[in-house]
C-alpha cells in the first residue's frame, strides 16, 4: 500500500511547495532574457545549423499543439527564441550591433514571464490561394483561443502583436495565456491543460498529452 500512495505524496509535496510560493506573494522567475552574448557569430551558426535546427525540432515536439488541420500552436521558450532570433539574423544578414539589438528586444517579448504561457499561431492551410482563404474565413480567430485547467474557468488568449514581428495578415499570431496561481498550482499538483476554440466557425476543444503538460510546466518556474 506504501508504494502505491508515494506518487501521490510527491505530488501533494511539490503542490505544498508552490501553495507556500502563492501565499507568499511571490511570482515565479522570468525566463532570462537573450543578450548578444547568447549568439552564435553567422560563420559559427552556418556550421552549427543543421544540428541546432533538429534540437529545436525534437524539443518543439513537446511543445506544439495542432488544434485543427490549419491551426497550429507552438509554445515558445528561450531555446524557440534562440533558434528563431539566430535564422532572422541569418536571413536578413543582420551584423550591425544596433541592429542585432533590436532583433534581441522584439524577439524577447515572446518569453514567457514565469506566470503566463506565450505561443505562436500559425494559420497555415498550404498554398497561396488557399491561405489567402483561410485568413479572410477565419479573421479575428486567435482572440477566440483559449487555455483551461480542469476544474477553473477558461483562459482566454490575449492576441500580442510585438513590435519589430511579423503578424496577422502572414497568418502568424501571438498568444499569450496568463494563469492565476491558483490554477498554477492546481498544474503542478497534475491538473489536466486544455486548449480550444469557441467560434462558430471553427470549434475546437482537446487536452493536451502529459509529455507537453509537463513540457510547459517548466514555463513556470
Amino acid at each position: 500500500m506504501g508504494e502505491h500512495r508515494a506518487p501521490e505524496r510527491r505530488l501533494a509535496l511539490h503542490a505544498r511547495s508552490h501553495l507556500r510560493l502563492v501565499h507568499s506573494g511571490a511570482t515565479a522567475p522570468r525566463a532570462r532574457k537573450l543578450t548578444a552574448a547568447d549568439l552564435l557569430p553567422l560563420d559559427d551558426y552556418l556550421h552549427e545549423r543543421e544540428a541546432f535546427r533538429q534540437r529545436v525540432l525534437a524539443h518543439r515536439a513537446r511543445r506544439q499543439a495542432r488544434l485543427d488541420s490549419q491551426v497550429l500552436l507552438l509554445f515558445e521558450d528561450r531555446l524557440t527564441v534562440l533558434w528563431q532570433v539566430q535564422e532572422a539574423l541569418r536571413i536578413e544578414r543582420v551584423f550591425e550591433p544596433h541592429a542585432i539589438e533590436a532583433e534581441l528586444e522584439a524577439w524577447n517579448s515572446l518569453l514567457p514571464d514565469g506566470g503566463n504561457l506565450k505561443a505562436t499561431m500559425l494559420v497555415e492551410p498550404g498554398d497561396a490561394v488557399a491561405h489567402e482563404h483561410a485568413l479572410a474565413r477565419l479573421g479575428g480567430i486567435e482572440r477566440r483561443v483559449h487555455a483551461g485547467v480542469a476544474g477553473f474557468e477558461p483562459i482566454p488568449a490575449q492576441a500580442d502583436a510585438p513590435e519589430g514581428l511579423p503578424s496577422g495578415e502572414v497568418g502568424v499570431f501571438f498568444l499569450r495565456f496568463e494563469f492565476p496561481p491558483a490554477q498554477r498550482l492546481a498544474l503542478h499538483a497534475g491538473a489536466a491543460l486544455g486548449l480550444g476554440i469557441d467560434d462558430d466557425r471553427l470549434r475546437v476543444g482537446l487536452v493536451l498529452p502529459e509529455d507537453t503538460r509537463t513540457a510547459l510546466l517548466a514555463d513556470f518556474g
